[in-house]
C-alpha cells in the first residue's frame, strides 16, 4: 500500500512539473502577446500593457535560458543548484 502512496506522490509531482515547464511557458508567451496587443488596441497607448508583455517576455526567455543551463550542465557532468538566490553550476556529488 506505501507503493501506491510513493507512486502517487511523484506522479503528482511530474504533472505538475510538466504543467509549469510544458504549459506554463507557452501560456506565459501568449499572454505577453495578448498584453502587447492590448496595449495598442484602438489606437490608444497604453504603457501598463507594454510593460507587462515585456515583463512576460523576460520570464519566459529566463524559463528557456535556465532549462538550456540545466541541459548543458548536465551533459558536462555538472549540477545545476539553487542554494543561492541565482542558480549555480556545481560539481555532482
Amino acid at each position: 500500500m506505501h507503493n501506491l502512496g510513493f507512486a502517487l506522490d511523484g506522479a503528482w509531482r511530474v504533472l505538475l512539473a510538466g504543467l509549469l515547464l510544458g504549459a506554463g511557458l507557452p501560456v506565459l508567451f501568449a499572454l505577453g502577446i495578448r498584453s502587447l496587443a492590448w496595449a495598442d488596441a484602438g489606437g490608444v497607448a497604453r504603457p501598463a500593457g507594454r510593460t507587462l508583455g515585456y515583463g512576460l517576455f523576460a520570464v519566459v526567455i529566463l524559463g528557456v535560458l535556465l532549462g538550456i543551463t540545466f541541459i548543458v550542465a548536465t551533459g558536462f557532468g555538472k549540477a545545476l543548484s539553487f542554494e543561492h538566490i541565482y542558480p549555480t553550476i556545481v560539481p555532482k556529488h
